[in-house]
């Protein structure tokens, strides 16, 4: 009696685990039709989709109210000197420079920079702190948004990088640190949100985008001396006087570099440059490490002014060799002139590696560290010797007329 009762149960059991399998299967064909399977390949992988209803304009506008309150203003007095000629005329009548007085001055600058840290970092340009020539520094103040005037002073520079750690005590009301992006990243193309001070009007920000990768800008300064920054980063968000030390931010209100400089040039239009987010990392890493200024590189240094071999600089110095890189003039006290290097000599390898282009040489030289020894292959006047040099530490700013 028991068995009759249970066959139907099991009957009826069975068709609707039949009926429901088939269910599910239509189910599962009609709304997941990239689900991998026999007939069926695993669904591509696609970018992350922008958020729904949230337009880039506003994302923009979120990243700027998060992030203006961490961007500071920063005013520096400077006290120096000035040699001006007695007589200005003297020169015009005799045809020579006359005396010179020297002529105290007292000048004010100003730059942008943000918060780095909470313990009263800030970083921005090391040309917006350091006053030109001999000048000092005789106060310093950052300016919040919020109009607090707070004194600071500085902790370390770097010349060659650009960089520059300044210091506010003890403020209750100092703004949360801004977060630094991967540099590394970065994508062409994509937004760039300039904020800063220029010519002292607050709270400015531009918009425009990444326009290039590892740019490399001869950038003069106020001593007459120009200084070669490698790896920058180019945008189209407009930087002017005074935007110097202020972020550039992506849509996310990141730091992806610090505004450094634009193109002069009449014909040169949204063209500026920052320094990226991962250099800014690793300099003000060393920086805190190693408080002062530091005016060098950390590259290695040679001391040479070079040229292309080209047909006539060969026939000049009577070279007959295919390759290698004339030296056109030596340093004087550089590790160059102390090894005997002297104009006329043209460098034929570099630890063994020949080298034929004024760029290749420059790159293994920049590899290296001060203090490393170089070996250099070398034909002078006739004849090929063989020259050890003890590297130096290679100046930031170097006179103009000592770049090749």
């Amino acid at each position: 009696m028991t068995k009759k009762r249970l066959l139907p149960t099991i009957i009826v059991a069975l068709v609707g685990a039949i009926i429901g399998s088939f269910v599910m299967m239509l189910y599962a064909s009609t709304h997941f039709p990239n689900i991998a399977g026999p007939n069926h390949t695993p669904p591509a992988a696609v970018a992350a989709a922008p958020l729904q209803g949230v337009s880039d304009q506003a994302r923009i506008v979120s990243a700027v109210k998060r992030t203006k309150g961490s961007v500071v203003a920063i005013d520096v007095q400077i006290n120096g000197k000035r040699y001006t000629p007695f007589n200005p005329l003297f020169q015009q009548f005799f045809g020579q420079q006359g005396p010179e007085v020297v002529q105290p001055y007292k000048e004010a600058a100003s730059g942008s920079g943000f918060v780095y840290s909470s313990n009263g970092l800030i970083v921005t340009n090391a040309h917006v702190v350091l006053p030109p020539n001999n000048a000092k520094v005789t106060k310093m103040t950052v300016i919040f948004a919020n109009g607090n005037k707070i004194p600071a002073h500085l902790v370390a520079a770097s010349v060659g990088a650009d960089i520059a750690i300044i210091k506010v005590n003890n403020y209750a009301k100092l703004p949360p640190p801004l977060q630094l992006a991967d540099s590394d990243k970065l994508q062409q193309g994509q937004w760039a949100i300039a904020i800063g001070e220029p010519l002292q009007l607050q709270q400015t920000v531009t918009l425009g985008i990444v326009s290039a990768f590892d740019r490399s800008e001869h950038i003069p300064n106020e001593s007459g001396q120009i200084i070669d920054f490698k790896g920058l980063l180019q945008t189209s968000a407009q930087i002017n006087p005074g935007n110097s030390g202020g972020p550039l931010l992506n849509i996310n209100g990141k730091v992806i570099g610090i505004n450094q400089s634009t193109v002069r040039s009449a014909y040169a239009q949204g063209i500026g440059f920052a320094i990226p987010s991962n250099t800014v990392k690793t300099v003000v890493a060393e920086l805190e490490k190693h408080p002062g200024i530091q005016q060098g590189t950390g590259q290695g240094y040679l001391g040479i002014l070079m040229r292309p071999l080209t047909p006539g600089l060969r026939n000049q110095i009577g070279y007959t060799g295919k390759n290698g890189v004339p030296v056109i003039d030596v340093v004087p006290g550089s590790p160059a002139d102390r090894a005997g290097i002297q104009p006329g000599d043209v460098i034929l390898r570099v630890n063994g590696k020949p080298v034929s282009t004024v760029g290749a040489l420059q790159k293994e030289i920049a590899a290296m560290k001060p203090g490393d020894e170089v070996r250099l292959d070398v034909w002078a006047q006739g004849l090929k010797k063989f020259i050890a040099v003890k590297l130096g530490n290679r100046p930031a700013a170097m006179p103009i007329q000592q770049q090749p």
